[in-house]
């Protein structure tokens, strides 16, 4: 049995404790994992990468992997990145999913602390987004992204899961649990944004504004505004450097096709699936959200069949980037079945 204090997130463990309270673990890995370049950072990340400071981003960056994805929409396999458990356990592995336009180092902070806590954790960039090879332009719009998750799930992750939405990624979260109910145990749901009903004039553009307009999507100004509305008062460095996270996928030469691939096919619109949803979910918000209205997450609960609601104070759009010690003890706590 191991005792974990949420704090912090800990520096990279050499070792994996093999037992907890809530079932046996295997020892899958006794290092951080690293993938590709067995030093360093995988050889598929830009090189930008090295220019990130925050030591979470560098470490978690160091374990991404791809994994050969099988899908029904394309010929070939797609080399999907994510970051794997280093523990296998007897209980349901937790599946952190990521905002629009975002990657697994959105968990940076978030993830270690799962691990730490025992829980298997996995950290899965949406099809897309992320650090999955696209070069052969894959569609990417939502029955694209959710088919790629199951046939994930199918082949590696082969049991049902604690499927962890933000922003955005809630709507992902919603839109494949269902669909593929028996894939998922429970949800979690972070500032979820559901009732945006779809990409709206955003699908109609033109193809040369649309190209336009994702490339100023990527820009630092713009990235560096967002971080500034989306976070509660964190410092100008940080935010540069938390730009610098944030945008790194946008740096993969496929990355402009794939989004103006799922912007052209409408997008999420999940707010009728909502009511739907037989599964236990938690939502979580940040108190001092400027992106999600409160009421929206009030309506949420409302609308959900078996719902918990909790709220993180002094917290903005992303609690599991700004508040990850509050995120992993909510997310611990809900998939051992002690949320009250």
């Amino acid at each position: 049995m191991i005792a974990v204090k949420f704090g912090s997130p800990p520096a990279p463990a050499m070792r994996v404790t093999v037992a907890n309270k809530c079932g046996s673990l295997r020892v899958l890995a006794c290092n951080t994992g690293i993938a590709g370049t067995g030093t360093g950072f995988p050889s598929f990340l830009p090189k930008e990468v090295h220019k990130i400071k925050d030591p979470f981003a560098r470490t978690l960056a160091q374990r991404i992997e791809r994994l050969p994805v099988h899908v029904g929409f394309t010929e070939s396999c797609i080399m999907s990145s994510c970051v794997k458990p280093l523990t296998q356990s007897e209980t349901n592995p937790v599946v952190l999913l990521h905002c629009f336009d975002s990657s697994c180092l959105e968990w940076r902070g978030t993830f270690p602390l799962l691990e730490e806590a025992g829980l298997e954790a996995w950290a899965i960039d949406v099809l897309g987004w992320g650090f999955s090879d696209l070069e052969r332009r894959p569609p990417c719009n939502a029955a694209s992204k959710r088919n790629h998750l199951y046939q994930l799930w199918k082949s590696y992750i082969k049991r049902p899961m604690i499927l962890v939405g933000p922003s955005l990624g809630a709507a992902v979260a919603i839109d494949f649990a269902v669909n593929y109910p028996e894939a998922v145990e429970k949800l979690v749901l972070i500032n979820a944004c559901v009732y945006a009903e779809g990409t709206g004039v955003l699908a109609g553009l033109p193809r040369m504004v649309a190209y336009a307009a994702v490339s100023l999507l990527k820009s630092i100004p713009l990235r560096l505004c967002a971080n500034i509305l989306t976070f509660n008062g964190i410092s100008l460095a940080t935010s540069l450097d938390w730009t610098n996270v944030g945008r790194l996928h946008c740096l993969l030469p496929w990355w402009e096709d794939a989004t103006i691939n799922f912007m052209s096919s409408g997008g999420y619109n999940v707010v009728a699936q909502i009511k739907q949803l037989k599964q236990k979910a938690l939502i979580i918000c940040g108190e001092c959200d400027q992106i999600i209205n409160y009421k929206q997450a009030v309506r949420l609960y409302c609308e959900l069949q078996d719902p918990f609601m909790r709220l993180i104070p002094d917290c903005g759009h992303l609690p599991h980037v700004e508040k990850p010690s509050s995120v992993a003890k909510l997310i611990a706590e809900f998939s051992r079945g002690d949320c009250r």
